[in-house]
């Protein structure tokens, strides 16, 4: 008889147990660079003699559902994500609020799980699911599609647009950093850097931006997060619980200027340009006159125009309890 499930004779009335006891545990067979099966198997019998069951799943469909409901009964205890940042976001647009979500990591980039220190062994996901804690993370709302990470248009939307273009020729896959080589370099060779108009409105609430502000660029982004690609901090005093999404503007568009913007932030100095703007909104806005990719968590969204709008305390993220 499974847990807080009713005798036969009973009164069909749920009882929950006292503590949640099962973790939902889905893998994402394309994500990242490596295959994370050994870690997951290995992770099960930890979890038992933990006194935790753990159901492994590779339906995003089917795990959601699952974690919906048992969340709601009060026997989930964690949904784990295995694979990257575009699996905890799939599983943050599948999942009610409070779902408790937290990451083996297993894809390309990592972002999510190096910011809060999230799992890469089956040791470490066992000790986050048993002893870690709960905290709120915010996240963005782009075309009715939330974000965790950031927001972008320019050029690395181009990237992220021939990279699925790739990938769909390929029938998915496995990628890695080399598998960015040819895209980055194709949109560096034809990219036009078209004009851009960014609409910030915080509100009237003191952040940065005010209601209303419209920035010119070739290159913006909205970000939850500081660090974005291979660790480019673009957005350095984001935080991710904040209630705001930190943004970023590059006015001139160029080769030369784009690399000129790629150095700069690499180096952490791109906010002494005077052709780059820092701030925060609750909501931004992206227009062009022609079309212009963007993307979200490293994924192709579509063609501006783009709403965006921050979604404070969204995702439910279980991280490891800091070491005494």
């Amino acid at each position: 008889m499974e847990p807080g499930q009713a005798e036969e004779g009973d009164e069909m009335l749920h009882v929950p147990p006292s503590q949640p006891d099962q973790v939902l545990v889905v893998v994402n067979p394309t994500a990242g660079r490596r295959a994370a099966d050994r870690e997951v198997d290995r992770f099960r019998p930890m979890a038992a003699r933990k006194g935790l069951v753990a159901t492994i799943l590779t339906d995003l469909s089917e795990v959601a559902d699952r974690a919906n409901q048992w969340h709601a009964e009060g026997r989930l205890r964690a949904l784990v994500g295995v694979g990257g940042d575009g699996t905890a976001a799939e599983l943050v647009n599948r999942t009610l609020p409070g779902v408790p979500i937290t990451l083996l990591a297993a894809g390309t980039a990592n972002l999510l799980a190096r910011h809060f220190g999230l799992a890469a062994s089956a040791e470490e996901l066992c000790r986050t699911v048993t002893a870690g804690r709960a905290i709120p993370v915010d996240a963005g709302i782009a075309s009715g599609r939330m974000f965790l990470l950031m927001a972008s248009c320019g050029l690395d939307a181009d990237v992220v647009r021939r990279v699925h273009d790739f990938r769909a020729g390929q029938r998915g896959g496995h990628i890695s950093y080399w598998t960015y080589v040819k895209p980055i370099l194709q949109s560096i060779r034809s990219y036009q850097y078209p004009q851009l108009r960014v609409y910030c409105d915080s509100s009237g609430d003191g952040a940065t931006g005010g209601p209303g502000r419209c920035l010119a660029a070739r290159w913006a982004l909205a970000c939850n997060l500081p660090r974005y690609a291979w660790g480019v901090a673009v957005a350095p005093q984001a935080d991710p619980a904040d209630g705001l999404l930190d943004y970023c503007t590059f006015g001139r568009g160029s080769l030369w200027h784009g690399l000129r913007y790629v150095a700069a932030a690499q180096l952490g100095i791109h906010g002494r340009l005077a052709d780059c703007t820092l701030g925060r909104a609750r909501r931004l806005r992206f227009e062009a006159d022609e079309p212009v990719p963007y993307q979200l968590d490293g994924d192709p969204g579509g063609f501006l125009p783009l709403d965006v709008e921050v979604l404070p305390r969204r995702l439910t993220l279980i991280v490891p309890t800091p070491a005494t």
